[in-house]
């Protein structure tokens, strides 16, 4: 796709200059973009809401929900968590919170109220707590001594009726978390790590708690002054090069619906946090992509994040009459589809007729819904029910679903005659994803950065110090300048010993009767 530009139009600007302007203007997330530090900005629910955005362990990222496309008979649920993790942002690497229930809810016969609830809860252990190390060596698997922070977690289902918790079983106990990738000197073989955190529950599915690259891709650099006034830097994956914290489980269908008959479930994700009194309250709620962001506005966002689906008719003019639109409109002249929005509340919050309504009626709730029956394909397209691919987005959300393109076309009316071709010029995430469980890609490594200078793959850069430290445009001479550096320490050493040695002389001094 050309960067944003629309199919009605071959002069019309791009949507990321449109799109930048009606932020900018409006002021949707004034608020949320004060308080981001330079070069960060919102994703599809990073750092969406002013009190979330200040604890990111709680903090639910993305929610992906999708028919295993190696297992058909199962469903896949990956949530994320702590958004914008630096490869190389120790000592302190990232943890799930021990003090959080981190929990996946699903709803399958569409009352908005929990069938189900699969709760992971983690223990975080340190070996040696003299050290100020993540680990003391090289770690070879996740039993190694010298991983020195580790986690394990809990994962409960509770089964409940009419919203009311009826009993809970525990589906895995004490399961290793995967670590943070902290580099490859300290783990030359992450992949090995991360297998040996997918564990096979008894009942046919599968659970990973552990760090991964970020699934979501989108160009998110809207507040950098519109881009200048351009479109230069259209395209760039804002998300590129940062991980999360993941939480993958794979599941029978059989499971989590009704029946084959009633294929269709809800599915959404919250954070609860343990406050002083030892009481838990929820801080965090995911559903659908980019709702708290460009669809509830500031007084609302702290408030969705506390709530639960079946109260939603609080946001119910927030889809039905969206702010987004009438800003282009205002800005662009970009004519705004009439309201109210009812193709927005099928899309949000109950499903689309003939795809993945719950039964046959469906209380409006903000959550992702899948059609369990709809069989995965080989082929997937990135526009998803778009594009004629009913596997995808709004049918759930795969990982390569572009959901900020399909969001906004949507947004703008597509399924209501508005043919558009809007997008961010960013189509696929910058790693592939697995073909096999938990499928997100592997976590960037902290050891990502360039070489030193003089040195290459694989060499022992001991050996390079000389090279590598001189000022650039300085002349080679590797050995001469490890003897200069030798030397300097040397000098160094003597020259402390030197004004330790005049300091005590001094003190005696100063310290003699006389």
């Amino acid at each position: 796709m050309t960067p944003l530009i629309s199919r009605s139009g071959a002069g019309r600007k791009g949507l990321v200059t449109l799109i930048c302007g009606a932020l900018a203007a409006g002021g949707i997330t004034a608020a949320s973009v004060a308080a981001l530090e330079p070069g960060v900005a919102a994703a599809s629910s990073h750092r969406e809401a002013p009190l979330i955005s200040g604890t990111p362990q709680y903090d639910n990222t993305d929610l992906y929900a999708f028919v295993s496309p190696d297992k058909p008979d199962t469903t896949t649920i990956v949530s994320d968590y702590i958004p914008f993790e630096e490869p190389a942002g120790g000592p302190n690497f990232y943890q799930f919170a021990d003090d959080a229930q981190y929990d996946i809810h699903i709803d399958n016969n569409g009352d908005a109220k929990d069938d189900l609830i699969f709760r992971y809860t983690f223990r975080t252990q340190i070996k040696n707590k003299k050290t100020f190390l993540y680990n003391t060596g090289v770690v070879d698997n996740l039993t190694d001594p010298d991983l020195n922070v580790t986690q394990s977690y809990n994962l409960d289902l509770i089964k409940l009726k009419d919203g009311r918790q009826q009993y809970t079983s525990r589906i895995a106990s004490d399961v290793p978390a995967a670590p943070s990738d902290v580099g490859k000197a300290s783990m030359p073989d992450y992949a090995k790590l991360r297998s040996q955190a997918i564990y096979k529950t008894s009942n046919g599915g599968a659970t990973f708690a552990g760090q991964a690259d970020d699934p979501f891709f989108a160009d998110l650099r809207v507040f950098d002054l519109l881009y200048g006034g351009n479109l230069s830097e259209v395209g760039n994956d804002t998300l590129k090069g940062y991980n999360v914290n993941t939480i993958a489980l794979q599941v029978p269908n059989d499971l989590i619906r009704q029946s084959a008959t009633r294929p269709t479930v809800g599915i959404y994700a919250t954070t609860q946090r343990r406050n002083a009194q030892g009481y838990y309250a929820q801080v965090s709620r995911l559903g659908n992509p980019l709702v708290n962001e460009v669809v509830n506005p500031q007084k609302d966002k702290d408030r969705f994040n506390a709530s639960q689906p079946k109260d939603d008719a609080q946001f119910l003019r927030n889809v039905t009459n969206p702010e987004l639109p009438k800003l282009i409109e205002a800005i662009y002249h970009i004519k705004a589809p009439s309201e109210p929005r009812n193709d927005l509340v099928s899309v949000f919050l109950t499903g689309v007729k003939g795809l993945n309504t719950e039964q046959p009626y469906a209380t409006p709730s903000e959550m992702l819904r899948l059609n369990t029956s709809i069989k995965p394909t080989a082929n997937p397209k990135r526009l998803g029910v778009l594009d004629g691919d009913n596997a995808g987005f709004p049918n759930g959300r795969r990982l390569t679903d572009d959901v900020i393109d399909e969001a906004l076309q949507v947004m703008e009316g597509e399924l209501v005659g508005h043919k558009n071709d809007l997008g961010d010029a960013v189509d696929k995430n910058d790693k592939g994803f697995e073909k096999y469980f938990p499928y997100v890609a592997e976590p960037t490594s902290g050891s990502r950065g360039p070489l030193a200078k003089g040195t290459t793959s694989g060499t022992d850069v001991r050996s390079q110090l000389g090279d590598a430290l001189q000022p650039a445009g300085s002349g080679s001479g590797g050995s001469g300048n490890t003897v200069l550096i030798a030397g300097s320490a040397a000098s160094g050493a003597a020259g402390i010993l030197l004004i330790g040695a005049a300091f005590a002389w001094w003190r005696r001094r100063v310290q003699r009767p006389y």
